[in-house]
C-alpha cells in the first residue's frame, strides 16, 4: 500500500482490525491516518465512504488524535462522512511513524452506559437554577453557546449538544445539528414549501430537520 511516501503493507493494518473485532459492533467503521493522510479504511455495515489517499481534515476527530497524541472520543458533526458520528480515536505508532486509529460508530453510540441526565442547570443573568430533564422542550447551540428551553424561558448551560446527545434520556432526539428536542413536546411534524420536515413546538417554536437526522427522527418516530 502506498500513500505518498508512506509504504504500509496491508495485512500489517489488518491486525488492528482483527484486534478490534473482538470488542467493536459490526456495524463500526475503522480508519487508519499516518502523517495526516488515511492509509486504512473498513467501512462496516455503514454506508460511509471515506477514500484511502485522502487528507486528514482539520475539523475531524482524527486530527485531534494526531495532533493532540491523546484517546479522545465525541459526536462529530456530518463534515467527514456527510452524516454525523461517533467516533473513538486512539493514538498508535505504525512503522516508527505517529498514527491515529478511529473507530466510527452511529451518533447515538456510547461505550459507556452512563446515567441518562436528570436535570441541566441553567443560567439566566447571574442567576442558576437546576431544571429537571422531563421539562425541558428543546436544546439550542446557537453562537458556540448551548442553551435550553422551559416554559418559553431561556437557560444558558456549559454543556456542549455533542455530551448531551451521549447522555440524554431518549425521549430527546437531535433533529439537526443546531437542535435537540423532546418528543413530548411536539406537537406536530410537517413539511414547508420545499418539502423539508419542519417540528412545531407545543410552545410554537417551529424548528427545521436537516437532512442529515431525517432517518433516525422518522425511524425513532415510526412515521
Amino acid at each position: 500500500m502506498k500513500q505518498g511516501d508512506i509504504i504500509i503493507d496491508r495485512k500489517v493494518l489488518d491486525q488492528y482490525k482483527v484486534i478490534l473485532d473482538d470488542w467493536i459492533p459490526k456495524t463500526a467503521a475503522i480508519a487508519i491516518a499516518i502523517e495526516n493522510t488515511y492509509v486504512y479504511f473498513t467501512s462496516g455495515s455503514h454506508e460511509l465512504h471515506l477514500e484511502v489517499g485522502s487528507a486528514v481534515k482539520e475539523d475531524s476527530l482524527t486530527h485531534r488524535v494526531l495532533q493532540t497524541q491523546t484517546k479522545t472520543d465525541a459526536v462529530m458533526d456530518n463534515s467527514l462522512f456527510n452524516t454525523p458520528y461517533y467516533a473513538i480515536g486512539y493514538p498508535v505508532l505504525i512503522d516508527g511513524k505517529q498514527a491515529a486509529l478511529v473507530v466510527v460508530l452511529p451518533p447515538t453510540y456510547s461505550p459507556q452506559k452512563q446515567e441518562p441526565y436528570r436535570f441541566l442547570t441553567g443560567k439566566q443573568n447571574e442567576d442558576w437554577s437546576p431544571i429537571p430533564i422531563e421539562e425541558i422542550s428543546h436544546i439550542e447551540s446557537l453562537q458556540k453557546r448551548t442553551w435550553f428551553y422551559r416554559n418559553g424561558e431561556q437557560y444558558k448551560t456549559s454543556v456542549t449538544l455533542k455530551e448531551l446527545e451521549i447522555r440524554l434520556p431518549k425521549t430527546f432526539i437531535r433533529i439537526h445539528r443546531s437542535y435537540i428536542i423532546n418528543i413530548h413536546f411536539i406537537k406536530k411534524i410537517s413539511r414547508d414549501i420545499t418539502s423539508n420536515f419542519i417540528v412545531l413546538m407545543k410552545d410554537g417554536t417551529e424548528l427545521p430537520v436537516s437532512q442529515s437526522y431525517m432517518n433516525n427522527l422518522r425511524t425513532i418516530l415510526e412515521f
